[in-house]
C-alpha cells in the first residue's frame, strides 16, 4: 500500500500544476513544441514575470526543461506523463 500512496502523492503534485488555468495553458502550448518565455507571454496573455515564475516552478518539479538558444531559453515539456495528460485533456475538452 505504501507504494500506491507514493504514486498517488506524485500524481497529486503533478495535477496541482495542471489545476491552475494559466499553467495549464502554458503546458498546452508547450505540448505543440518548444517555446520561449516571450512566445508564451504572447500566446497566454500573461506577463513575462508570471510566465517565468510558472516555468520555474514547473522546472523545479521536472515537468518542463529549458535549453539556452542564444540570448533566450527555449522551454519544452520534459515529463512524458505530462504530455500524455495534456493530450488526454485536449481530446476530452477540445474536441473537433
Amino acid at each position: 500500500m505504501g507504494g500506491m500512496l507514493a504514486r498517488c502523492e506524485g500524481a497529486s503534485r503533478m495535477l496541482k500544476h495542471l489545476a491552475h488555468p494559466r499553467r495549464l495553458l502554458i503546458l498546452c502550448h508547450l505540448s505543440e513544441g518548444e517555446k520561449t518565455v516571450s512566445e508564451l507571454e504572447g500566446l497566454c496573455g500573461v506577463s513575462q514575470s508570471q510566465v517565468s515564475q510558472f516555468l520555474g516552478r514547473m522546472r523545479s518539479e521536472g515537468l518542463v526543461a529549458g535549453r539556452r538558444n542564444g540570448h533566450c531559453v527555449v522551454y519544452r515539456i520534459e515529463d512524458g506523463k505530462v504530455l500524455k495528460l495534456i493530450k488526454a485533456l485536449h481530446a476530452i475538452f477540445c474536441p473537433r
